[in-house]
């Protein structure tokens, strides 16, 4: 078994400087686990923690029911994959996969097996006598996977390993360790700023934010249900359009009112999204969150729609190929949608857009926790 367990995991640096605070997770045996928030968010040290390289500072870590804080990096049964490969540039493809099995005295004939079956695995058969320096930066990081493959442990770290690639040869590349993980059936944790990768990778994924765990769940739910304002804009390309909004509620039923002092627009809230916590909310600011994909330009949309309806002004059009991003002025209100590709849009022109009402999003405006999701 390699279930991971963190409980209550603080790191304390000398002079007050708390990087990680109270993190809480249990990670299943064979899940694949994202850690995922902005720079200096903690994650990497958390990562580091786990593997034995950053000492915990209050907390428990387990693997496999084990208690692990005193155990040494190298008895805990774990293999890390690191942002800059870590290769010997001595040492061709085959020597740097086989290095940690010789320290271990594995016998040379099972060293060859298991890096053949790894390279295999990996497509580098045809590149075991290269050195690093003839290599790709997708072929060293493959590379650096079958280093950890060859190990077999029980937990697989991964340290933002596809940021030093181009954005082609990370779509790849996250291709192969989806693929592996499902192939080699092992706990993969696996630490990220990319929030693409994070939605396309993982069982489950959890946001960090200044040392802080502010959501854990699957991908889809993070994206439709977002605990509060910062997963709700960490989460999704383009990122969901915050807009300051008055609640007005009459007769038992809710809208919300933006724009100017010239011209308002309202969104009517469908009774799906009446809860209770809205009364204490009425005639107060609150936050509207709405994302790209829920702004609609088509005259199909626009025809049917009762509520939502708002005259904008195209800043910028670009087209995408399968799609067009259109940046809006609202009544001097910031707007991104994400609208069916056309490239007849020009910049200047005035627009109606829809607000999917079904699709919005309410934030305290104070605190930023989620209202309405």
């Amino acid at each position: 078994m390699a279930n991971v367990s963190l409980r209550n995991i603080y790191k304390k640096y000398p002079g007050g400087v708390v990087a990680v605070s109270d993190f809480n997770l249990e990670i299943r045996d064979q899940e694949f686990i994202i850690l995922v928030g902005p720079s200096g968010c903690g994650k990497s040290t958390t990562l580091r923690m786990i593997a034995g390289l950053e000492e915990i500072s209050e907390g428990e870590l387990y693997i496999g029911d084990k208690l692990m804080n005193d155990v040494a990096p190298a008895s805990r049964d774990i293999a890390m994959v690191f942002q800059n490969y870590a290769l010997y540039p001595h040492m061709t493809v085959f020597e740097n996969m086989a290095f940690g099995l010789k320290l271990r005295r594995v016998p040379k004939d099972e060293i060859k097996r298991k890096v053949e079956e790894a390279a295999k695995m990996l497509e580098l058969t045809a590149l075991l006598d290269r050195k690093p320096k003839a290599m790709s930066g997708g072929q060293r990081q493959r590379v650096a996977l079958g280093r950890a493959i060859v190990r077999d442990p029980k937990v697989f770290l991964l340290d933002e390993p596809l940021s030093n690639l181009d954005a082609k040869l990370r779509a790849q590349m996250r291709t192969v360790i989806a693929k592996l993980h499902l192939k080699l059936g092992t706990t993969f944790i696996y630490v990220t700023h990319d929030q693409t990768e994070a939605m396309t990778m993982g069982d489950r994924i959890v946001v960090m934010k200044d040392g802080f765990v502010q959501q854990i769940d699957t991908p889809q739910n993070l994206y439709e249900r977002p605990y509060n304002k910062f997963v709700a804009g960490f989460l999704g390309s383009p990122p969901m359009n915050f807009v300051d909004c008055m609640l007005r509620t009459e007769n038992g039923k809710y809208w919300v009112e933006f724009g100017s002092k010239k011209k308002k627009f309202t969104v009517d809230l469908p009774p799906a999204k009446y809860v209770d916590e809205l009364k204490n909310y009425a005639n107060q600011v609150m936050v509207m969150g709405i994302r790209p994909e829920s702004i609609h330009d088509e005259e199909m949309y626009l025809s049917n729609a009762s509520t939502g309806i708002a005259d904008c002004t195209v800043e910028i059009s670009e087209l995408m190929g399968s799609e067009t991003y259109l940046y809006l002025d609202c009544e001097g209100i910031s707007l991104i949608a994400r609208v069916e590709a056309r490239n007849n849009i020009e910049p200047g022109e005035s627009i109606k857009i829809g607000i999917d009402p079904n699709k919005i999003h309410l934030f305290d405006k104070e605190t930023e926790n989620t209202v309405v999701n």
